[in-house]
């Protein structure tokens, strides 16, 4: 071999050792940086749940005429919600001007141009499905069938009714279990279930609701546990607003309502610096929710005074993924 082909030759080999190297110092940056990627990356990311937000978390923007109630599914869609719950109290005004038909028409719409499913209705004002007197009674479960058609033209799954009444227990357990008979009765060959909030009083009281939903015995008649709400007497005898003076254990009324529950309410109301609720223990709630099986949407009921509702909502929200990743 000349020289000046053993000069090519060594170039050659100096030339393939410098591409080697290169190539090799590429492939361990790139896993050096796959690694820090996935190191960096929350664990568990994945929930047993979904998440809605019910509109009553809105309730002060669109009652003080910040808000319009019919753009509610746009605002979840913005928000970053896949599902939404109505509050019909909301819908009072916008009813008595353009009639329930025409509303349920655009709400429907905006859903679908949003792509939010929709999950429930709230039902409120529309008579008392536990008085005593049976043709009130009566006349509260004819109100509440045009909430039922509502949920099925809407494709939602459920109405959420509320069970004041009489505080004699035996007797608000009767009138119950009659009332919500006859509206499951009705919803049922519709495919909606009828379910039933602690929503005070002896609603919140879960031993007894428990025995109301073997009494009454539909598969959609059931329950929908709220966080909150289980104050079962306020001061002077109030429904609202008064301080609460006797309360049902809160994680024992929750895991009772559980093997009935169709729903679920998040409620809030404010937060420490670590994010957590103040007053509510979220990761105990979520296990107790998953131990039931339950795999359902859980819908955001901020109420709040600190943050705007949209802060309160997010903050919600983020307690939500926070705590439900762990489990």
């Amino acid at each position: 071999m000349t020289q000046k082909s053993l000069k090519i030759t060594q170039s050659f080999f100096i030339a393939l050792f410098i591409m080697a190297s290169l190539v090799s110092c590429k492939n361990n940056q790139e896993k050096k940086e796959t690694i820090e990627t996935t190191d960096s990356q929350p664990e568990n990311q994945e929930l047993f749940f979904e998440i809605s937000l019910a509109q009553w978390s809105l309730s002060k923007p669109i009652i003080e005429g910040k808000m319009d109630p019919m753009n509610f599914a746009q605002k979840a869609q913005e928000m970053g919600f896949t599902g939404i719950e109505y509050v019909s109290g909301l819908y009072n005004s916008e009813i008595e001007k353009k009639g329930l038909a025409t509303v349920l028409d655009t709400l429907k719409a905006r859903s679908e141009r949003y792509d939010v499913e929709n999950v429930l209705i709230m039902v409120d004002g529309e008579g008392d499905l536990a008085t005593s007197d049976e043709a009130e009674r009566n006349e509260a479960v004819e109100n509440h069938k045009k909430w039922v058609d509502a949920a099925k033209f809407l494709g939602a799954h459920s109405i959420r009714v509320n069970l004041f009444g009489s505080n004699d227990a035996e007797e608000w357990k009767a009138n119950s279990i009659d009332g919500l008979k006859k509206l499951g009765e009705y919803a049922s060959p519709k495919g909606i279930n009828v379910l039933v909030e602690n929503h005070g009083y002896l609603s919140s009281n879960a031993k007894l609701l428990v025995e109301v939903m073997k009494g009454v015995n539909l598969p959609n008649v059931g329950t929908l546990p709220d966080f909150g709400n289980f104050c079962l007497k306020r001061d002077g005898g109030e429904r609202w607003e008064a301080a609460c003076i006797e309360e049902y254990p809160r994680y024992q009324g929750v895991k009772e309502m559980m093997p009935y529950a169709k729903a679920v309410s998040a409620k809030s109301y404010a937060f420490d610096k670590t994010g957590q609720e103040t007053t509510i223990d979220y990761g105990k709630l979520l296990k107790i929710i998953k131990d039931a099986g339950y795999t359902g949407f859980i819908g955001i009921e901020y109420e709040g005074e600190e943050l705007s509702a949209e802060e309160g909502i997010m903050a919600t929200k983020e307690l939500l993924i926070a705590e439900g990743s762990k489990l």
